[in-house]
């Protein structure tokens, strides 16, 4: 089916695991469906233009292509790239991360490793600047094409999160987060700084300047200012940044000075974005909207990539952040996103760009697919856990195989798990898996996962001797049986999970005929609210034999 950069997961099999058989899976399908109504007429889009855990979106256009770079944390292959030459519809082309010797997210959380990526171009190459918490700290890769291949990262000598390059002429400066030059003040105080990188030489040079202290106004204490990107308009230079935290008061603002080191002056009407000013009772809400960056189109106007989510109640939501897109308008000088107390909208006009066919694979609305394992790699849709030293699952005759490895849930290992970004509150992801568990503990099906310490397994398994069909969950506790059901016969089992929100209702079947194991099992636990970290919910195989 869709083609992939993807390598294997890590294999950490005892020899006894080495002579069983793996877990076979003959297919897997997505069928969601938003819960907002949103219908756009022939010149309109629907946001999210990416919908699901696709977070922390850095634009560029190349003459009249557009580009897209994203954050994936532990996730491999990662750092997914998206091309568009409307702004609408979107197509993934690679993962900039998808060699092992890139990048080693061993013993990482879920939530930890690579942050909201920075892409630019520049002279012939593209660059993507970006920071591996836990790991060694901000670095640059690079490629001539963006497909890929991308090379293996330069680091670079200097703390904080979130760097983006901004290239003048010939030279280039690399801004982002990092600690101010004082004490700091209260928790979430940090600052935004600037340093020439030499690009040809691959290093920091010269001194590094503080732009920005805190935020828009240090006496209101303000947090977690991030996420900057500068750019060059009508003789000013602008410096946009999220600020605010990525939670329900996230925010964009933006300043302005005629100097590339400053100082930058706030502009009198921030935020140019936020949804915190709406009410909390709204009726289908998009919060926590910023870390946008803009971009000028071909023909002049000024868009907005950022992120937001959509909860289905009460700052509840299983899908992570997501990708939107608005228009920018100017006046006197400054950029505005969305007036102050504006909602985003689902369905806005699209840009004034030749309009592109709907990808063969859908980012937006309503939408399934089916993959039937068919061809020689996965799609580059599928992400494991952390990043593998060998494979653990292999495509033969139309089928996944799973080997197995580290149990789900050990942060020391890399899982026999493979998944897909569940897209939409109300989905339904079905697999059919043939597996013989051999001991007591040994499982194979499909797993729903938010973190190593929040996902739900719903499977083959054996109990006290028996094989069984089971629903485990564990939210940030030790793990749960919720129930079982006897397995009786050899061939092949269809496992259904049906999400709705906060619920899900397990099936299976078998022969044809279909059974609900259980309903109304309570998910919350898999959302961002209860599971913390950064991600969305992520659905596929999974196989471990003890």
């Amino acid at each position: 089916m869709f083609r992939t950069l993807m390598t294997g997961l890590l294999l950490t099999a005892s020899i006894g695991t080495a002579m069983a058989e793996p877990a076979r899976f003959s297919r897997f399908t997505y069928d969601g469906r938003s819960v907002e109504r949103a219908t756009p007429g022939p010149n309109q889009y629907r946001n999210p233009i990416l919908s699901g855990y696709y977070p922390d979106p850095s634009v560029i256009r190349v003459g009249d292509d557009y580009y897209l770079a994203l954050s994936s944390f532990a996730h491999y292959p990662g750092l997914p790239i998206f091309h568009s030459r409307d702004l609408v519809n979107w197509t993934q082309i690679a993962n900039a991360i998808d060699r092992p010797e890139q990048l080693d997210f061993s013993g990482r959380r879920v939530s930890e490793a690579v942050f909201a990526p920075d892409i630019s171009y520049h002279d012939g190459t593209f660059y993507i600047v970006n920071t591996c918490v836990q790991c060694r700290g901000n670095f640059v890769i690079t490629a001539k094409d963006p497909k890929g291949p991308w090379s293996n990262p330069i680091w670079l000598p200097f703390e904080g999160i979130d760097p983006s390059i901004y290239w003048e002429n010939d030279r280039a400066y690399i801004v982002n987060n990092r600690a101010p030059n004082e004490p700091p003040r209260y928790d979430g105080h940090r600052a935004i700084w600037i340093q020439e990188y030499d690009w040809r030489a691959g290093k920091m040079v010269g001194e590094s300047t503080q732009l920005i202290n805190g935020g828009v106004d240090l006496s209101k204490k303000p947090v977690w200012i991030e996420g900057p990107h500068i750019f060059r308009k009508d003789g000013w230079y602008y410096l946009t940044a999220a600020e605010g935290g990525t939670s329900v008061n996230h925010s964009q603002v933006v300043f302005r000075s005629k100097e590339l080191r400053g100082p930058f002056v706030p502009w009198s009407g921030n935020p140019i974005l936020t949804q915190r000013d709406l009410p909390n009772d709204r009726a289908d809400p998009i919060s926590a909207a910023g870390h946008a960056e803009l971009v000028q189109t071909q023909n002049g106007d000024w868009w907005a990539t950022f992120l937001a989510v959509r909860p289905y109640g009460d700052d509840y939501y299983n899908i992570g952040r997501e990708t939107f897109l608005l228009p920018v308008t100017w006046k006197d000088g400054w950029p505005t996103i969305l007036p102050a107390g504006q909602r985003v909208p689902f369905v806005a006009d699209r840009p004034k760009l030749p309009s592109q066919p709907a990808p063969k694979l859908p980012t937006s609305g309503d939408f399934g697919y089916v993959d039937e394992f068919d061809g020689s790699k996965l799609a580059m849709q599928w992400i494991g856990v952390r990043t593998p030293k060998a494979p653990v699952y292999r495509l033969a005759g139309g089928d996944l195989l799973i080997d197995g490895g580290a149990a789900i849930g050990d942060q020391n290992g890399v899982p026999g798990f493979v998944g897909r970004r569940q897209q939409h509150h109300i989905a339904t992801m079905a697999t059919t898996v043939r597996f013989s568990p051999r001991r007591d503990g040994d499982r194979a099906g499909l797993v729903a996962m938010q973190s190593d310490e929040s996902y739900l397994f719903f499977g083959i398994t054996r109990l006290a001797g028996k094989p069984v069909i089971a629903l485990y969950t564990r939210a940030k506790g030790t793990e749960q049986l919720v129930a079982s059901a006897p397995l009786t016969g050899t061939g092949p089992v269809t496992l259904t999970l049906r999400a709705d929100r906060g619920t899900m209702a397990v099936d299976y079947a078998i022969g044809g005929k279909r059974t609900t194991l259980v309903k109304d099992v309570d998910i919350r636990f898999l959302s961002t609210r209860m599971a913390g970290g950064f991600t969305g919910t992520v659905v596929g195989p999974y196989a471990y034999q003890r």
